[in-house]
């Protein structure tokens, strides 16, 4: 998967983009289609902001926002928003399937 970070009016520290690498990396964990990421980093006044958009093919492209006093505790919370939304939509799309073939023909 490809990442992309970018930094809206502040600086990230190297180790803070080691870990958003290595964190939204593991993504992939949950849904094995997507083929990119962007993380955006914003600091606003006291509160620093983190915003992961996952682009998956064939579905909707998935957007999580975290916030928190440092960068680190900002990704953390996106991360966690992001895997719990791909985990919904993995389990949406796995009901929406129709049932086995077995259960079809024996229901006749």
């Amino acid at each position: 998967m490809r990442i992309t970070i970018t930094e809206r009016h502040c600086t990230i520290p190297s180790r803070v983009t080691t870990r958003t690498e290595t964190v939204v990396g593991g993504l992939t964990k949950y849904e094995d289609r997507a083929t990119a990421a962007e993380v955006v980093f914003s600091d606003e006044k006291h509160t620093k902001k983190a915003e992961i958009i996952v682009h998956i093919d064939g579905a909707p492209h998935v957007v999580a926002r975290g916030e928190g006093r440092d960068f680190r505790s900002a990704i953390d919370q996106a991360t966690d928003r992001a895997k719990r939304m791909l985990r919904d939509q993995r389990a949406q799309r796995r009901d929406h399937q129709a049932p086995p073939l077995s259960e079809r023909v024996s229901g006749e």
